[in-house]
């Protein structure tokens, strides 16, 4: 894959919120990441991200499956869209649908990821939102967090690029976890960037 350039264009995929979107759009505004935000693509036309997206004048389209009528032709319309945006990379934002083989192909270790736990624990298909901090706090774990990785194929299975580590306090909710989970999320993907970005962190050797 070529190497990213010195500003590279960055594309979003969010089905609810994306409060992590709105994080690193954030960081770009301050000047504490050298990105521009370029394209966010919601499979969700009523959700936040894209009233958000609005206000901020950035680019938005609502693709999904139902609207195109299958999952082969949400893939395609994906992976045809960044790239007519010409993003150089892709950041999932509590993006919910698995991505297809075309997207995959067009971005090879370019599409990242935030799990909210420290992978390969509490990962995997249905292992989402709240079910996986309830998953944390049932089995006793003291420690949980937030791991951003590469996109492949599986579910929350591609090379690891960076954890942050969540103190599981006593009394803790899966609300409350949630809560410092998520600001270590926010907190750590801007961060990720500016080390790929600056060459730290050399994805097509992980």
């Amino acid at each position: 894959m070529a190497p990213l350039p010195q500003r590279p264009r960055l594309g979003f995929l969010a089905s609810h919120n994306g409060t992590n979107m709105r994080a690193i759009v954030a960081a770009c505004q301050q000047g504490r990441l050298n990105a521009e935000p370029a394209l966010l693509i919601s499979n969700n036309k009523d959700c936040g991200a894209i009233a958000w997206a609005d206000l901020q004048g950035l680019p938005w389209q609502h693709l999904s499956a139902t609207k195109l009528g299958s999952e082969d032709a949400l893939d395609a319309a994906l992976a045809a869209a960044l790239t007519a945006a010409k993003v150089d990379l892709i950041v999932l934002a509590g993006y919910m649908r698995k991505l297809g083989p075309k997207i995959l192909a067009a971005f090879p270790k370019r599409i990242l990821n935030v799990h909210p736990a420290l992978l390969p624990k509490f990962g995997g298909q249905g292992m989402y939102g709240k079910h996986v901090h309830e998953a944390v706090l049932k089995s006793g774990e003291r420690v949980s967090g937030a791991t951003i990785h590469i996109v492949d194929g599986e579910y929350d299975h591609g090379p690891i690029v960076m954890q942050g580590e969540v103190k599981v306090e006593i009394g803790d909710t899966p609300d409350t976890l949630a809560q410092r989970v998520q600001a270590k999320e926010q907190e750590m993907y801007p961060l990720v960037l500016q080390k790929i970005f600056s060459g730290q962190i050399d994805l097509d050797k992980l």
